[in-house]
């Protein structure tokens, strides 16, 4: 991606809303486990701990909603690759008898709106 200061907004945007997302998490009782775990395929925004389950959660921050909302971004071929990320994160830490869910947390403007196990794969 070249840096350009459209994209260099879209990064620093993101990035601000994994931060916000992060702080909501922790406020309602989540252990953050790891922050942009990165494999070759792609990366999880954030991955936690809420009760027994493992918890991988993508962040969607937009602008405003002008758009759509940011969860609608959040496709089949996304939801396809966060299982493999994180049946490789499984893998990586040995917790694979663990249960796990994935949640979406989208963020517009100051509104955080946490979808709970908002995709099954």
């Amino acid at each position: 991606m070249q840096d350009t200061p459209k994209n260099f907004y879209k990064k620093l945007l993101g990035r601000i809303g994994e931060k916000k997302a992060e702080k909501h998490l922790k406020s309602i009782g989540y252990k953050i486990l790891e922050k942009n775990f990165t494999t070759d395929i792609g990366e999880i925004d954030l991955v936690a701990k809420d009760g027994e389950y493992i918890v991988f959660v993508e962040v969607k921050t937009r602008a405003s909603n002008k758009y759509g909302l940011p969860s609608e971004a959040v496709n089949y071929k996304k939801r396809k690759k966060y299982e493999n990320l994180a049946s490789l994160y499984l893998q990586k830490n040995s917790k694979l008898d663990c249960p796990c869910r994935f949640d979406v947390v989208e963020i517009i403007g100051k509104n955080i709106n946490h979808i709970i196990n908002a995709f099954c794969v």
